[in-house]
């Protein structure tokens, strides 16, 4: 296919989902009920616990809704892990507008769509009408789902569990006045006093964050028919119905000359309890957050009842702070406490531990083993008795209110080993991996390039494999990312635990090969994380190096003019700093045969090839167009030890790519589908495995890394005849150098032992498949 056809290519237009059926019934049943009567079961449980790899995110669950408070990136991830479906999920609460709690949103609202979600509404800042407009500039028109922002200012939410009420407030800086819009030394419109604040414009505000007050619905009490029975009443008779109605309803009756009161014959009512959902990212919110008056009805002295719960997301330098701690103890004992914040240490994604722990077993060097990252100085002491979060915890609201922990995950690698070690034939291919791994350790060779795969799976985020993300360590003090989807910082910090900052500092350079959610939006957390490593570090801000299609910065304006400040530090194409945080490269701009770059980006391109240790003449970094979406790139780069390396992104069998990556040491390519589904792989504009390795032998390249699979392939891709000795596959948080692809294919017989089961399975799709040809 031409350039221009590529160019010109628009993916088909997907059939309007109706809502289904069982959702609509569910609906009316609510709506018909005789009475206001609220749900019997209801709880709050932790999604992200707050720490660095999972931004804090709470769900709460009753026999009627679903609610999310929060949506940091690895959410979706997380409910699909431990298996909280979201069909039922049209309401998500956002405390702030930070990317830390809206960085899964875009494919949150995407999985919703395609689920069949026919509305979902955010509460929570005004500028979350923005974020909806500026994700459409990669997500599409997003036609098929019903997406609105209900602000602050509207009347409370009520629905058929609970009433929502949301509470601005605002930061105030030193000198008692509001921060302006975007913070300190921001050249926009002044807020003004707090009573002053308006929505409208919706321009980007740091100095804003939303509380909720969630008050459950009243509960009447339950009738219980073996004390009605004592008594005399006519139960199972057409005559119970007014009786059981009126002492539901707190009222006495009379039967047969006696009176009988609603306590002899039902439970007590439940008013409803409420709780609090706080976020104080920051000491400049502290005096707003203890002085804001809803908030207060809900202590000791209040005109409400006291909180049942309140969940504080806030760091420990908030919860130390005397006016934080002061509020906290003005609510009553019988108020729990839960802390959501980087102090936690409890392990979230427990299928890629166990994954990665029976892997270790193969080859520990190729499958290192997972780390955590730990917050460096100790936890506050806290003036009430208070609960750290940690993943699936719940608290009961209905029946009872308690601490529930059957749900939290445990991760024992020791369990992992044994359950490993029981599976056929496999301890004797470990034992064989073993003696290779002897015999190839003089093999090995040089440290540098190493490529750590962060992320091998297409489209959705998984339990076990991450979307789109490879990091290539090209030396000592330099790294370039390939791809960077949502999650990505995630499994750098469970890659890299402690010395994730340092690696965060020596990434140079982000290669996006096209603007597929799963490829790039775990961008902008990548680029906070790195400023916060350089200043942790005592190190001077260096730019990062963007190679992307230039629509990305169409989105990224956006967000920073209309959302969260991101771009303060960049150059861009209209906005030089002498402290850019990020040199943009538009990839077409490194396409052989091109138009020439404009100067400005010839500099940056000409800073790109020193970082790396690559030569401009010929240059050793470039692109093509691929046979994918509009606007999708594949990349190689050469580097002065004389090795090649080329990435495909995700394509077709593409002669371009072969070009490109000619004689190439290592080829990292996209293989999403089985061989046998080439007519959906046409369609989809993906490759088959054998495709794939296609690809790699007309390029004439040493060595064929798969990647990218489809999430129906978790754990292991379908094996094809075209496996040779030049062809290996990819695990997330797989390690390798070029030392390891003598390795890599002798460890398919323990690979095979490992994941029998699901290879299995898959060989008896395939053939079942074939059948109905």
């Amino acid at each position: 296919m031409s350039s221009s056809n590529l160019e010109g290519w628009q993916p088909p237009r997907k059939a309007r989902h109706k809502e289904p059926l069982r959702r609509v019934k569910c609906k009316e049943n609510r709506s018909r009920r005789p009475d206001a009567n609220g749900p019997s079961t209801v709880y709050l449980q932790v999604l992200g616990a707050g720490s660095r790899d999972n931004p804090a995110s709470v769900y709460v669950f009753s026999e009627f809704n679903r609610y999310l408070f929060n949506c940091g990136e690895g959410t979706q991830r997380l409910m699909q892990e431990h298996k909280l479906k979201a069909t039922h999920l049209d309401n998500i609460f956002v405390t702030r507008m930070n990317w830390q709690n809206v960085g899964g949103l875009s494919g949150m609202i995407l999985t919703l769509k395609d689920i069949g979600v026919p509305e979902c509404v955010l509460s929570g800042p005004p500028q979350l009408e923005n974020f909806l407009n500026a994700i459409k500039s990669f997500s599409g028109p997003l036609e098929d789902i019903k997406l609105s922002v209900r602000p602050y200012a509207a009347e409370p939410y009520t629905d058929s569990t609970m009433t929502v009420q949301q509470v601005p407030i605002f930061a105030v800086s030193p000198d008692n006045h509001p921060e302006p819009a975007g913070g300190p030394g921001e050249s926009s419109t002044a807020a003004g006093a707090r009573s002053g604040r308006t929505q409208e414009g919706s321009a980007r505000d740091a100095s804003l964050l939303v509380a909720f007050i969630c008050k459950l619905h009243p509960k009447k009490g339950n009738f219980l028919v073996p004390q009605a029975r004592e008594l005399g009443l006519p139960v199972g008779t057409a005559a119970i119905g007014p009786l059981i109605a009126a002492l539901k309803d707190g009222r006495s009756v009379t039967y047969e000359g006696r009176e009988i009161r609603p306590e002899q014959v039902c439970t007590p009512p439940d008013p409803g309890p409420a709780f609090l959902v706080v976020e104080c990212p920051s000491e400049a919110f502290v005096e707003a957050v203890c002085s804001a008056q809803p908030l207060r009805r809900y202590q000791t002295g209040g005109s409400e009842d006291a909180a049942a719960l309140v969940v504080h997301m806030a760091p420990e330098r908030v919860l130390s702070t005397d006016g934080y701690r002061a509020w906290m103890e003005r609510f009553p004992a019988s108020t729990e406490h839960l802390i959501l914040n980087e102090h936690v240490t409890a392990v979230h994604n427990v299928r890629s531990h166990k994954i990665q722990t029976q892997l270790n077993l193969i080859h520990p060097e190729i499958f290192p083993p997972l780390q955590t990252w730990t917050a460096p100085e100790p936890p506050a002491r806290l003036p009430v008795p208070s609960v750290r979060a940690e993943c699936l915890l719940k608290f009961q609201f209905r029946p009872a209110l308690e601490w529930q922990r059957e749900s939290v995950p445990v991760c024992n690698p020791d369990d992992f080993v044994k359950e490993a070690s029981e599976v056929p034939n496999f301890q004797q291919e470990v034992e064989a991996c073993r003696k290779l791994r002897l015999s190839d350790a003089a093999e090995e060779g040089e440290n540098f390039p190493e490529v750590v795969f962060l992320g091998t799976g297409s489209a959705l985020p998984m339990k076990i494999r991450n979307v789109s993300g490879t990091l290539v360590h090209l030396s000592s003090s330099a790294s370039l990312l390939l791809d960077c989807g949502e999650g990505t910082f995630g499994q750098l910090c469970r890659h890299y635990g402690n010395a994730v900052d340092q690696v965060l500092s020596q990434i140079s350079t982000v290669f996006v090969s096209h603007l597929h959610a799963d490829h790039h939006t775990g961008l902008l957390m990548l680029l906070y994380q790195r400023d916060r490593a350089l200043r942790q570090l005592g190190r001077p801000r260096s730019p990062v190096h963007l190679v992307a299609p230039v629509q990305i910065m169409s989105w990224l304006n956006q967000y920073h003019q209309q959302c969260q400040e991101v771009l303060q530090h960049v150059d861009d194409l209209a906005n030089r700093s002498a402290l850019a945080s990020l040199s943009f490269i538009p990839n077409r701009s490194l396409q052989d045969g091109g138009e020439p770059p404009a100067p400005r980006t010839e500099a940056s391109i000409q800073a790109l090839l020193e970082r790396n240790g690559l030569e401009k003449v010929p240059l050793q970094f470039q692109t093509c167009l691929v046979h994918h979406c509009k606007h999708a790139f594949a990349c190689s780069l050469t580097h002065r030890q004389g090795w090649k390396l080329a990435f495909s992104g995700d394509t077709r069998p593409c002669d371009a790519l072969v070009r490109l990556g000619k004689d190439a040491t290592l080829l990292i390519h996209e293989a999403t589908l089985e061989d046998g589904l080439e007519q959906e792989a046409a369609e989809k504009r993906h490759s088959t495995t054998s495709q794939a390795i296609g690809v790699g032998v007309r390029m004439n390249a040493a060595f064929i890394v798969l990647n990218h699979f489809s999430q129906r392939y978790a754990k292991i891709p379908l094996f094809s005849q075209d496996f040779t000795q030049r062809v290996g596959v990819s695990f997330d948080h797989m390690r390798i150098r070029f030392g390891h692809f003598r390795t890599l294919p002798r460890l398919v017989p323990a690979l095979k032992a490992l994941f029998a089961a699901d290879i299995g399975e898959m060989e008896e799709r395939r053939e079942k498949r074939e059948l109905r040809l």
